[in-house]
């Protein structure tokens, strides 16, 4: 496993690490807490010390699991975990739920109770519409998290570059979560060089297209109630998508899985910190953390994937 430094912070994090939103058991089809567990501590064993979860993830299970598998090495491992959308799951119209510090500040605390820990290394705000009264509730919240010792670093999880501008308005924000992939190259134009001059870490979600970049899926794929991408087969975008992803199989080899090419691609971003592919299984995250120990893209691997998936920056 490589490590990366985490921005402008004094602490290095593995530049793979374990996305724990599938975890949660609501959102990506069933899953065995057992199997869950598995997969954290063979993440850890291979050198992940970066696991991202977040307070919505089957409403607090996920961090609850990932609490069993930090407990006795709690220094060993950077917990990175979100809040504010969890308010808002219950309220669809998404009327300001976290107008006050105060409220994140609870949000935050029983994000420590649940992760069983006094501390958390990344907390994000988890909104990423600028509703004017939560924005500045996170600002101020975080200023008295930090203050208080609960929190280590803080960032907003969002793509937008105009919020992630304004929230870091007064140089306070450490880090920024955002997705990134070879079919979503958005960031490259303006986001990823801002946060790179600024010294803001990029923790990646979404490296692998939740699955679209593995290169299992099909025009025959279905996928169970309660997953996210039930409906994905019915939708054009999926479709266009996969055909520039059979076309990427190029980048396939035989030391070398389409995913752990589309890993690749992210890590070989200059601003990247970590990237933070979900998986349930421990295989998958042999299969992930795998893309660490190869080189960069080369040239040549990068000019193939323009001419599929071309970068806004260059059109």
């Amino acid at each position: 496993m490589n490590y990366r430094k985490f921005g402008k912070l004094n602490f290095d994090v593995s530049e793979v690490g374990f996305g724990a939103w599938a975890i949660g058991g609501d959102a990506w089809g069933p899953v065995e807490a057992a199997t869950s567990i598995a997969a954290m501590e063979k993440a850890l064993d291979l050198g992940v010390n970066f696991i991202d979860t977040a307070d919505v993830y089957g409403s607090g299970h996920s961090e609850t699991l990932v609490a069993k598998v930090i407990k006795g090495r709690r220094d060993q491992v950077v917990v990175s975990t979100k809040g504010g959308l969890m308010g808002h799951h219950r309220d669809p119209k998404r009327e300001p739920v976290y107008d006050r510090p105060e409220k994140i500040i609870e949000a935050c605390d029983a994000s420590l109770r649940r992760l069983e820990t006094d501390y958390i290394d990344v907390y994000f705000c988890h909104l990423w519409w600028d509703k004017y009264e939560e924005t500045e509730a996170f600002i101020r919240a975080f200023e008295k998290l930090k203050q208080d010792g609960k929190v280590r670093a803080v960032g907003v999880s969002t793509e937008n570059f105009d919020y992630i501008k304004h929230f870091n308005r007064e140089g306070g924000i450490d880090t920024v979560q955002l997705d990134y992939s070879i079919l979503n190259r958005s960031t490259e134009k303006e986001v990823l060089p801002y946060l790179q001059e600024n010294g803001i870490a990029v923790v990646v979600r979404g490296p692998l297209r939740m699955g679209l970049l593995t290169g299992k899926f099909n025009l025959e794929t279905t996928f169970p109630e309660g997953d996210v991408r039930k409906n994905w087969p019915n939708e054009q975008w999926f479709k266009d998508n996969l055909n520039k992803v059979e076309r990427l199989r190029i980048l396939e080899k035989a030391n070398q899985t389409m995913g752990q090419a589309a890993l690749r691609f992210v890590l070989s971003h200059p601003a990247v910190s970590v990237a933070i592919p979900g998986a349930k299984t421990p295989a998958q995250v042999a299969d992930n953390v795998e893309a660490s120990v190869r080189p960069l893209l080369s040239e040549e691997e990068y000019k193939l994937i323009d001419q599929f998936s071309p970068s806004p920056a260059l059109i």
